[in-house]
């Protein structure tokens, strides 16, 4: 598909250094954090600008040539595999953070600006930038964008989505346009802006976005409560919200979590205990005090077995890093970790945990479960081996039952990861089949040659599951 004089002309754009050719580097891109998905892209490319990106949309347009935007890959719903091959539009070299401006609030970056890197340029100037998806070290700002990421701070911050302000970006065909900007306020027609936010990379490439910021909260304190039955623990957390507390991050993981964490982390974790709350609450001194103590009385009054408040900040910092790590952790048992992100609302987190243990047992798996307890956002996370097809097939019909019975009790398929490969199949479950055909029209009005990261979202009628095999 890329002839020889495709080849020369993206190469007179980007530089013979930025045009990625060979096999083992084709290989690098043909999978990202999603276990079982692979395909090849024909190329990869690397602009520095939004004019280079227009360039080789251009032709990419004039020759039907699919393009698959991609960060650091490490997405986990198989959003930047090329399945029908084409060009791979690595944004990674877009990666300045052009400005942190104070006066309004706001930054102005590239998409290939890691998360974490940002954090840092903000808080040294007094700033902060909420949204902190569990690969933030990693990911990109692009990433996060396209794919509509979360993090542990949902609960009182909000995610990705609530602070993207404006857009550059372009369309298939090469045009360059803005959305949005520094006002706080602009209801000047479509808001293209949340249009573009989780639509991963099907409509157009983003190439700078501009972010909102916050001051940085004062002090932060974290308590950990553990809890003999999940029951408690979720109470626990409806009853804080209904106290008019809103913690920092409220997470949660079961007693198969805890034990690799602790494994791996040496925290010193009770394992006899079936269920954990980590709880961080910022902002004034005072307020943080008078909050964590009342969230450990309420702790204690739904029948936690044990509460502790972390006695520094490092401390607090050690025990919301070993739950970042706990995929990382649960990685280490077998040779495929699949993780996924069911959402209900925090009133049924303890009915899904439970649904979650019952078709774990009904199809014989390993299942661990953590996630966001406070916004109700959980990753139900088996253990397994790709090479076994047997035990593959009821994985899958494990997660569809899972699947099923997050939209039985109010919730949705996915909370943070997006939807491309890995659950399109689904998609139908939240949105309905005429949700799908509306959803359907906008991807034609943006892209009418079906160029965009195709293959994606939108399942083929049989649903089957795609699966393209390492």
């Amino acid at each position: 598909m890329i002839t020889p004089e495709i080849k020369r002309q993206l190469q007179s754009i980007v530089g013979d250094k930025w045009l990625l050719d060979r096999p083992a580097d084709l290989y690098a891109y043909s999978y990202d954090a999603t276990p079982m998905y692979q395909a090849l892209p024909d190329a990869v490319v690397l602009p520095a600008s939004a004019r280079e990106v227009s360039a080789v949309l251009q032709i990419a347009h004039e020759h039907r040539i699919p393009i698959v935007p991609r960060g650091s890959g490490t997405n986990l719903a198989a959003s930047s595999i090329p399945v029908h091959g084409g060009i791979v539009l690595n944004m990674n070299r877009m990666n300045r953070i052009l400005e942190i401006d104070p006066r309004n609030l706001t930054a102005t970056v590239g998409p290939g600006v890691v998360t974490a890197q940002l954090h840092q340029a903000a808080e040294a100037l007094g700033l902060f930038y909420p949204p902190d998806p569990g690969s933030m070290r990693i990911s990109t700002i692009g990433g996060n964008l396209s794919q509509g990421a979360g993090g542990m701070r949902g609960l009182k911050y909000g995610v990705t989505k609530d602070y993207v302000m404006g857009l550059e970006y372009v369309l298939p065909s090469g045009e360059i346009l803005r959305c949005g900007g520094k006002n706080v306020k602009d209801v000047a027609g479509y808001d293209m802006t949340r249009l573009l936010v989780g639509s991963e990379g099907t409509l157009a490439v983003i190439t700078e976005i501009t972010l909102k910021l916050l001051p940085l909260p004062e002090t932060k304190r974290t308590l950990v409560a553990f809890f003999t039955n999940l029951v408690n623990a979720a109470k626990t957390v409806e009853q804080i919200i209904a106290a008019k507390i809103i913690p920092a991050t409220v997470e949660f993981m079961d007693q198969g979590t805890m034990r690799v964490v602790d494994e791996y982390a040496h925290l010193g974790l009770p394992l006899d205990m079936k269920s954990m709350l980590l709880i961080e609450q910022d902002g004034p001194e005072e307020v943080v005090v008078r909050d964590i103590e009342s969230i450990a009385k309420i702790a204690r009054a739904n029948g936690a077995a044990g509460v502790e408040v972390a006695g520094s900040a490092e401390e607090g910092a050690k025990l919301l890093t070993a739950r970042r790590a706990a995929l990382s952790a649960l990685s280490r048992l077998k040779p495929t970790t699949i993780m996924e992100d069911a959402t209900v609302p925090r009133s049924r987190l303890a009915e899904m945990v439970a649904e979650i243990e019952r078709v774990a047992g009904k199809y014989g798996l390993q299942i661990c479960t953590f996630g966001h307890a406070g916004d109700g956002n959980l990753h139900p996370t088996c253990m397994t081996d790709e090479r076994n097809r047997e035990e593959i097939e009821r994985v899958e019909q494990a997660f569809e039952e899972i699947f099923h019975a997050s939209i039985r009790l109010g919730g949705t398929i996915t909370g943070e990861h997006g939807v491309g490969l890995a659950k399109m199949n689904y998609l139908h479950l939240k949105v309905g089949e005429f949700g799908l055909e509306l959803m359907k029209r906008i991807k034609e009005a943006f892209d009418p040659h079906h160029i965009m990261n195709p293959g994606k979202i939108f399942a083929a009628s049989e649903r089957r599951r795609l699966v393209v095999k390492r």
